[in-house]
């Protein structure tokens, strides 16, 4: 897949991500390693791509008023360490590669979890989230993804708050995931690695930031929200399912 084509693949994963509230770094992660990209510094760059997304997504829903804050901070300072860590252990290529496939095949099936309908529902399930964060935060620093895409399904199917406020909650999550999971992938790779996914990699990170944009404000305006899920779900599938068959 040459580089223009692979800008391209990322634009639209973008779009798709950020139209439900995502980064699309698990995505990224896999077109990367389908490209046949380094796996060492496949994580640096679909995490610096997952931040280009995100963060105008966290300030815009920060500025609206609809970031669940104390709830939010809460999972985010308990996955971010574990994100730093993730990032930090060594891991063989197969086995990169099999977690990455793997993940992509399981986040594409959570997407198809129901979403939660309307304010003040949370159920005592809830409470259970916060023993969940941790292990999302490692696993998104290990292969490189932000992580959102699995918290935001627990979140809907636990009722942990309204749909717009889980979406604020995975936007921050992803963020902080992201940034620390890229310090720890840069102390253990060396800071090199981010120079070297960065010089390769900035056609890819324009085309996620002019993709997440166009996600974010005229996708969900196009089509419904469901059939965008499915979109993604059915990428996020297709994607791993390549990855683990041809390993």
């Amino acid at each position: 897949m040459g580089i223009f084509a692979l800008a391209a693949a990322f634009a639209f994963t973008a779009l798709l991500y950020a139209s439900v509230g995502f980064g699309g770094g698990s995505t990224y992660s896999a077109l990367l390693a389908l490209a046949g990209f380094d796996y060492r510094l496949l994580p640096v760059l679909s995490l610096v791509c997952n931040n280009a997304v995100v963060a105008g997504s966290s300030i815009r829903f920060g500025r609206a008023g609809v970031t669940p804050w104390r709830g939010a901070i809460l999972l985010t300072a308990i996955a971010a360490p574990a994100a730093l860590l993730g990032g930090l252990t060594p891991i063989a290529e197969g086995t990169f590669f099999t977690l990455l496939g793997a993940s992509l095949v399981l986040a594409g099936l959570a997407l198809f979890l129901p979403q939660s309908a309307g304010e003040g529902t949370s159920t005592h399930w809830a409470r259970a989230i916060p023993f969940v964060a941790a292990p999302i935060g490692y696993l998104s620093g290990l292969v490189g993804i932000g992580g959102g895409i699995f918290l935001a399904p627990l979140l809907h199917l636990t009722r942990w708050n309204d749909a717009r406020g889980i979406a604020a909650t995975a936007s921050l999550f992803i963020l902080v995931n992201s940034l620390f999971g890229l310090a720890g992938q840069l102390l253990k790779n060396g800071p090199d690695t981010l120079g070297s996914a960065v010089t390769f990699g900035l056609p890819l990170m324009i085309a996620v930031v002019i993709g997440g944009q166009i996600g974010s404000l005229l996708a969900l305006k196009v089509l419904p929200a469901r059939i965008i899920r499915w979109m993604t779900a059915a990428l996020t599938i297709w994607v791993g399912s390549r990855l683990l068959l041809g390993l």
